[in-house]
């Protein structure tokens, strides 16, 4: 049998496909590394850093869960769920109201909402610090629930607004003659039919919200309010030079995102192509 014929157009679709691999072992290296030294002692980390544990220190976890990562794991859930479906409500509803009705002003809603993605979330540190201490709501939760839907909203309206918009009008007339409200209909046929762009919202607002540094950092003072990545920034100053069990609180708040991500990579690829392309 004749081997098969290696052309240019074969060795070019080789390395598209070794590129994305290079790029996922760049991440996976130091995912890797800092999950097997969560599990040794801090001397080990610094006599090898790529040997195994010689004692698998499953103990540095509780420590880092009682020292202070279940309070921060606990506001950061708090916060990203929060986000999401305040996030998925307003832009679903957004997104239906300009796909369904027509009004003066119209096109003018759909350029305010998008042309948000121009703005930097630097800039509006002053005003935003201003405006939360006069609504009394710095160091709350609540005020970073509505700055990541703020920051959050255009890219996904964008998204919700391209995928609603070529679900077919017949769905919505049918409806309207069996009685259902604007409400229900976009409860019980815009919103099932959407599940891959509404997991894409979901996984991009979830990841912005339990990585996000610089308005939590400014925002919270409190201890007891602190989300995943200041209170690691904190919990390093307690810890010292117990660098193992930094390294579980790490390995801790890099879980669930992870798992998360694994669990909706599906939808999430499904949603970005069909909220990409359509329209």
């Amino acid at each position: 049998m004749k081997g098969k014929k290696i052309t240019k157009a074969s060795i070019f679709q080789f390395l598209l496909g070794l590129v994305p691999f290079l790029f996922f072992i760049l991440i996976l290296i130091p995912v890797v590394w800092m999950a097997l030294s969560s599990l040794k002692s801090t001397n080990e980390i610094f006599e090898d850093l790529w040997a195994l544990p010689e004692n698998w220190l499953f103990s540095n976890y509780a420590q880092a869960w009682n020292t202070g990562i279940s309070s921060y794991f606990k506001n950061s859930l708090i916060v990203t769920v929060c986000t999401c479906l305040l996030n998925v409500a307003v832009c679903s509803l957004y997104a239906f109201s300009l796909v369904v009705f027509e009004f003066k002003g119209k096109r003018l809603f759909h350029l305010l909402a998008v042309g948000g993605l121009m703005f930097s979330p630097i800039v509006s540190l002053i005003p935003l610090y201003q405006e939360l201490q006069a609504l009394h709501l710095y160091n709350t939760r609540l005020a970073l629930i509505l700055i990541y839907t703020a920051f959050q909203m255009p890219l996904c309206f964008m998204l919700t607004y391209n995928y609603f918009k070529d679900i077919d009008r017949a769905y919505v007339e049918a409806a309207r003659l069996d009685g259902c409200s604007s409400i229900q209909i976009l409860s019980h046929v815009f919103l099932p039919m959407s599940k891959p762009i509404i997991m894409t919202m979901i996984v991009l607002t979830a990841f912005y919200a339990w990585n996000e540094f610089t308005f939590a950092l400014i925002f919270i003072s409190g201890e007891a309010k602190k989300t995943v990545p200041i209170g690691l920034l904190a919990f390093q100053g307690e810890m010292h030079a117990e660098w193992s069990v930094l390294l579980a609180g790490l390995t801790i708040s890099a879980i669930p995102i992870i798992v998360f991500f694994i669990l909706t990579q599906k939808y999430f690829i499904a949603g970005l192509n069909a909220g990409g392309v359509k329209g």
